[in-house]
């Protein structure tokens, strides 16, 4: 479920990427621009990344970090890619969410990539990222991390830690 203003409403996945999906030719016009820098894209994501939120380093520590750049490109294609084929995109991300968890990923860790990535976007398309591209991935983002987090099935203490009982 989604809190839209005071009504709660009950939003299915197809349809959060159908929203995604609603201007899917700026999500891949600006993508394009993207891959022209993509390996400073990349080292840029990273470096901001472990600079802004050096809490998610440890994540990383059994990763090959020379491939590790490629992965994350690969997973944005994938999006742009599919923005208008719902039923894929979903059971890939939803695939993604899960496999997030054995790395130790936490709801609490999507925020961050989030504006790492927006900002590392920002910062290399500079002049090409307008108010209407970055309101377009903002918006790819959020409906991105709710489809990861549904095939993530996390254990009710890590996703409402304040509810247990600590022994």
């Amino acid at each position: 479920m989604r809190r839209v203003s005071w009504q709660t409403v009950e939003v299915t996945t197809v349809e959060i990427v159908s929203a995604m999906a609603l201007n899917p030719d700026l999500l891949k016009t600006s993508f394009t621009l993207l891959k022209e820098d993509q390996s400073a894209f990349s080292d840029l994501f990273y470096s901001t990344l472990f600079s802004d939120y050096p809490q998610v380093k440890p994540l990383f520590a059994h990763t090959n970090m020379e491939e590790q750049p490629k992965k994350l490109f690969a997973s944005l294609v994938l999006v742009v890619e599919n923005l208008v084929k719902p039923d894929v995109l979903t059971a890939a991300l939803q695939g993604l969410g899960t496999r997030h968890i054995k790395y130790g990923v936490l709801p609490e860790h999507y925020p961050m990539v989030g504006g790492t990535l927006l900002k590392s976007m920002e910062t290399i398309l500079q002049d090409n990222w307008t108010p209407e591209i970055s309101a377009a991935w903002a918006e790819a983002y959020a409906a991105i991390t709710e489809i990861m987090l549904e095939g993530a099935d996390y254990p009710a203490e890590i996703l409402n830690p304040k509810n247990t009982v600590s022994v």
